[in-house]
Protein backbone atom coordinates (compact mmCIF):
# COMPACT_ATOMS: atom_id res chain seq x y z
CA UNK A 1 0.00 0.00 0.00
CA UNK A 2 0.92 3.34 -0.77
CA UNK A 3 -0.03 6.80 0.59
CA UNK A 4 0.65 10.58 0.55
CA UNK A 5 -0.58 11.97 4.02
CA UNK A 6 -0.73 15.61 4.27
CA UNK A 7 -1.59 16.87 7.58
CA UNK A 8 -4.22 19.76 7.36
CA UNK A 9 -5.99 22.02 9.30
CA UNK A 10 -9.13 21.02 7.19
CA UNK A 11 -9.56 18.96 4.35
CA UNK A 12 -12.78 17.72 2.28
CA UNK A 13 -14.21 16.04 -0.71
CA UNK A 14 -17.08 16.37 -2.48
CA UNK A 15 -18.70 13.82 -5.19
CA UNK A 16 -21.31 15.33 -8.10
CA UNK A 17 -21.50 18.40 -5.92
CA UNK A 18 -21.94 16.95 -2.27
CA UNK A 19 -19.49 16.59 0.19
CA UNK A 20 -19.11 13.05 1.51
CA UNK A 21 -16.19 13.28 4.12
CA UNK A 22 -15.26 16.27 5.71
CA UNK A 23 -12.24 16.88 8.63
CA UNK A 24 -11.40 19.24 10.81
CA UNK A 25 -7.28 19.62 11.61
CA UNK A 26 -5.83 16.16 10.89
CA UNK A 27 -4.44 14.49 8.08
CA UNK A 28 -6.01 13.52 4.67
CA UNK A 29 -4.75 10.13 3.50
CA UNK A 30 -4.74 9.32 -0.26
CA UNK A 31 -4.26 5.26 -0.23
CA UNK A 32 -3.48 3.31 -2.89
CA UNK A 33 -3.97 -0.31 -2.61
CA UNK A 34 -1.13 -2.67 -4.95
CA UNK A 35 -1.69 -5.84 -6.75
CA UNK A 36 -0.40 -8.59 -4.09
CA UNK A 37 -1.22 -6.44 -1.01
CA UNK A 38 -2.10 -8.51 1.88
CA UNK A 39 -3.59 -7.99 5.54
CA UNK A 40 0.06 -7.36 6.19
CA UNK A 41 0.14 -4.31 4.32
CA UNK A 42 -3.16 -2.99 5.73
CA UNK A 43 -2.04 -3.49 9.31
CA UNK A 44 1.47 -1.56 8.77
CA UNK A 45 -0.42 1.59 7.17
CA UNK A 46 -3.17 1.36 9.66
CA UNK A 47 -0.23 1.64 12.54
CA UNK A 48 1.88 3.92 11.14
CA UNK A 49 -0.84 6.17 10.30
CA UNK A 50 -2.06 6.32 14.01
CA UNK A 51 0.92 6.47 15.20
CA UNK A 52 2.74 9.22 12.92
CA UNK A 53 4.03 11.83 14.87
CA UNK A 54 3.52 14.77 12.97
CA UNK A 55 1.77 17.14 15.13
CA UNK A 56 3.12 19.85 17.28
CA UNK A 57 3.73 19.24 20.98
CA UNK A 58 3.21 22.42 23.27
CA UNK A 59 7.15 23.15 22.47
CA UNK A 60 6.46 23.79 18.73
CA UNK A 61 8.04 20.31 18.47
CA UNK A 62 6.14 17.71 15.82
CA UNK A 63 5.36 14.85 18.95
CA UNK A 64 2.27 14.01 18.55
CA UNK A 65 0.11 11.56 16.78
CA UNK A 66 -3.27 12.49 15.06
CA UNK A 67 -5.42 11.45 18.00
CA UNK A 68 -3.15 13.18 20.74
CA UNK A 69 -3.62 16.09 18.34
CA UNK A 70 -7.26 16.22 18.75
CA UNK A 71 -7.61 15.61 14.67
CA UNK A 72 -9.49 12.99 12.33
CA UNK A 73 -8.57 11.25 9.09
CA UNK A 74 -9.80 11.75 5.72
CA UNK A 75 -8.90 8.40 3.94
CA UNK A 76 -9.48 9.25 0.11
CA UNK A 77 -8.65 5.72 -2.32
CA UNK A 78 -6.14 6.70 -5.01
CA UNK A 79 -4.98 4.19 -7.53
CA UNK A 80 -3.29 6.74 -9.47
CA UNK A 81 -0.33 6.63 -6.69
CA UNK A 82 0.46 3.35 -8.15
CA UNK A 83 1.78 4.93 -11.73
CA UNK A 84 4.65 4.17 -12.98
CA UNK A 85 5.88 6.85 -15.36
CA UNK A 86 9.50 5.74 -15.35
CA UNK A 87 8.76 5.08 -19.72
CA UNK A 88 7.29 7.41 -21.91
CA UNK A 89 4.86 9.79 -20.68
CA UNK A 90 1.44 8.04 -20.26
CA UNK A 91 1.89 6.30 -16.75
CA UNK A 92 1.07 2.70 -16.45
CA UNK A 93 -1.35 1.32 -13.64
CA UNK A 94 -1.21 -2.20 -14.20
CA UNK A 95 0.73 -2.65 -10.17
CA UNK A 96 -2.72 -0.55 -9.27
CA UNK A 97 -4.99 -3.27 -7.73
CA UNK A 98 -8.19 -3.56 -9.39
CA UNK A 99 -12.03 -2.48 -7.88
CA UNK A 100 -12.52 -5.65 -6.64
CA UNK A 101 -9.41 -6.16 -4.63
CA UNK A 102 -8.93 -2.36 -4.11
CA UNK A 103 -11.95 -1.11 -2.43
CA UNK A 104 -12.44 -3.60 0.33
CA UNK A 105 -8.98 -3.10 1.34
CA UNK A 106 -9.53 0.63 2.00
CA UNK A 107 -12.96 -0.02 3.49
CA UNK A 108 -10.98 -2.09 5.76
CA UNK A 109 -7.94 0.71 6.49
CA UNK A 110 -10.90 2.67 7.35
CA UNK A 111 -12.70 0.02 9.77
CA UNK A 112 -9.76 -0.21 11.05
CA UNK A 113 -8.29 2.89 12.00
CA UNK A 114 -12.20 3.50 13.63
CA UNK A 115 -11.33 0.73 15.81
CA UNK A 116 -8.57 2.70 16.92
CA UNK A 117 -11.11 5.50 17.94
CA UNK A 118 -10.08 7.93 15.18
CA UNK A 119 -12.85 9.87 13.91
CA UNK A 120 -12.14 8.75 9.84
CA UNK A 121 -14.09 10.62 6.94
CA UNK A 122 -13.46 8.47 3.41
CA UNK A 123 -14.45 9.79 -0.61
CA UNK A 124 -15.93 7.54 -2.32
CA UNK A 125 -14.31 4.42 -4.29
CA UNK A 126 -14.08 5.09 -8.01
CA UNK A 127 -16.09 8.39 -7.92
CA UNK A 128 -14.75 11.52 -9.63
CA UNK A 129 -14.13 13.25 -6.82
CA UNK A 130 -12.84 16.71 -5.75
CA UNK A 131 -10.45 16.82 -2.79
CA UNK A 132 -9.88 20.42 -1.10
CA UNK A 133 -7.27 20.66 1.86
CA UNK A 134 -5.34 23.15 3.50
CA UNK A 135 -1.94 21.92 4.16
CA UNK A 136 -0.44 22.89 7.68
CA UNK A 137 3.15 23.38 7.43
CA UNK A 138 2.92 22.09 4.70
CA UNK A 139 3.84 18.50 6.14
CA UNK A 140 3.58 15.77 3.42
CA UNK A 141 4.85 12.64 4.10
CA UNK A 142 5.26 9.33 1.72
CA UNK A 143 4.58 5.94 3.14
CA UNK A 144 5.08 2.43 1.27
CA UNK A 145 4.13 -0.57 3.24
CA UNK A 146 6.66 -2.72 0.81
CA UNK A 147 9.43 -0.27 0.97
CA UNK A 148 9.13 1.01 4.52
CA UNK A 149 8.36 -2.55 6.01
CA UNK A 150 5.03 -3.87 5.52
Amino acid sequence: MRAVVQRVRAASVEVEGRIVGRVGGGLLVLLGVEVGDTASDRAWMVRKLAGLRIFRDDEGRMNLDVAAAGGGILLVSQFTLLGDARRGNRPSFVQAAPPEVAAPMVEETAAALRNLGLLVETGRFGADMLVRLENDGPVTILLDSRRDGG
